[in-house]
């Protein structure tokens, strides 16, 4: 500062212990100090958060360093500005000016200017004969070169912080697809293992984190699917071991080439079962692929080829599909649907009150089976205030079901997104 003594503020604005340890340190300025003003703005502007500042305060900071003649703050061109409100709000972008006095208080609390106020309160310079000024009144830039090491230093733990958190959301986006593949995969390929609980604590942990989480509650998330990634590939892992040494590859690689190509990504909870296994084989896990099923019944001539389509669709969970369907639950024999006896039942019950012929609803039990069927009836229920003829629509989807042409997994999987609790989670 010009002056080695305490200045105290204007009028009613009182003295601050803030303000006094501001100018005691303002006057221990090093010898030959100086600093570039725009670069020390850049870092006030990265450091922030850790200051105490808004954007709005940083744009008033701005506006006085543009009335700073020089390129970089030293002792030796003064550091003291002096322009009116009136001119600061010019450069504020016409910033009220009640507005502006008070960004400049919060600047002074952060300790980062400080008001040499002169006797009548006004902002103005006192000049030579030469045009040097000799004293000015206004705001002093002092604090901002004292402490242009701090800021500096601040800025770079901001930015350290930020690029942390960054790598960990990085870390936690690509752990996230991964669980979520091998789980889709694990259910495409009928491979053994509780998915249902697996999949539903991997939900879990995505959507306890908040849509823009802080690096600790990203670092949690991550630790905790890491061990599910690494969970789930041991379990996979150990069994296409046990299947290699049991001589049954050639058998897994021709039921990976049958398998559905349709992709869930966004996979929703629960396991898959595959069609054409007994409700005793689906609780034991032990349905046989439908499409080897299929083919070695062609062969036997037990079953006409035109029946494939059959075959190659897969019945979904039944927690997924009253997930995505909660409607049908209000149609099942006692007012709810907790088995899949039920659900066929509630579905018969949607059928006649949506308009849908017996036959309809009969051709596509025999074409898709009676459990994708319900299903179907269940997701045209959810969309019955978009579908101008459910029998019609019902129709179309049964013709290209038996064609191949349908697959199940998107809708279910869309109605599913539409109906989580929880929508537009970041990781």
């Amino acid at each position: 500062m010009e002056s080695g003594h305490v200045t105290t503020p204007f009028g009613r604005r009182p003295m601050t212990l803030g303000m006094l340890a501001s100018q005691a340190a303002a006057r221990e300025i090093e010898p030959g100090q100086s600093i570039d003003k725009w670069k020390l703005y850049r870092a006030l502007c990265e450091a922030k958060p850790l200051l105490g500042i808004t954007d709005r305060a940083l744009a008033i900071l701005n506006a006085l360093l543009s009335f700073y003649p020089k390129g970089e703050l030293s002792e030796e061109n003064g550091l003291v500005v002096f322009p009116s409100n009136a001119q600061l709000s010019l450069r504020a972008h016409g910033m009220a000016e009640q507005t502006i006095r008070r960004h400049l208080a919060t600047l002074i609390e952060a300790g980062l200017l400080i008001r040499k106020d002169s006797p009548n309160g006004k902002r103005y310079a006192r000049k030579e004969q030469g045009g040097e000024i000799r004293e000015a009144f206004g705001f002093s830039l002092a604090p901002l070169l004292v402490r242009a090491e701090e800021i500096e230093r601040l800025a770079a733990e901001v930015v350290a912080e930020r690029l942390h958190l960054q790598r960990i959301r990085e870390r936690l986006t690509l752990c996230r697809r991964d669980v979520a593949k091998l789980i889709e995969m694990a259910l495409e390929e009928g491979a053994a293992g509780d998915w249902s609980r697996i999949h539903l604590h991997f939900r879990d942990v995505v959507e306890r984190l908040p849509r823009s989480p802080s690096a600790e509650q990203a670092a949690v998330a991550l630790d905790e699917l890491e061990l599910l990634r690494e969970e789930i590939t041991n379990q996979l892992e150990m069994q296409v071991k046990t299947q290699n040494h049991s001589g049954n590859a050639q058998h897994y690689e021709r039921h990976i080439q049958n398998s559905n190509p349709q992709s869930i990504t966004e996979l929703e909870p629960a396991s898959e079962m595959k069609q054409g296994a007994t409700a005793d084989d689906r609780s034991a896990g032990r349905a046989e692929p439908p499409i080897r099923i299929q083919k070695d019944e062609e062969k036997n001539g037990r079953v006409p080829a035109t029946s494939s389509a059959n075959a190659a669709l897969k019945s979904f969970p039944l927690g997924l599909v009253l997930q995505a369907c909660p409607e049908i639950a209000a149609y099942g024999p006692q007012g709810s649907v907790g088995t899949w006896r039920e659900l066929m039942a509630a579905a018969v019950v949607v059928r006649s009150m949506l308009g849908v012929s017996p036959s309809a609803y009969e051709q596509a039990c025999e074409i898709m089976g009676p459990e994708n069927a319900a299903t179907v009836m269940a997701c045209v229920l959810e969309r019955a205030g978009h579908i101008n003829s459910a029998g019609g629509y019902l129709r179309d989807l049964t013709r290209r079901a038996e064609k191949g042409e349908f697959a199940i997994g998107p809708m279910l999987m869309a109605l599913a997104r539409s109906n989580s609790p929880i929508r537009g989670k970041t990781g």
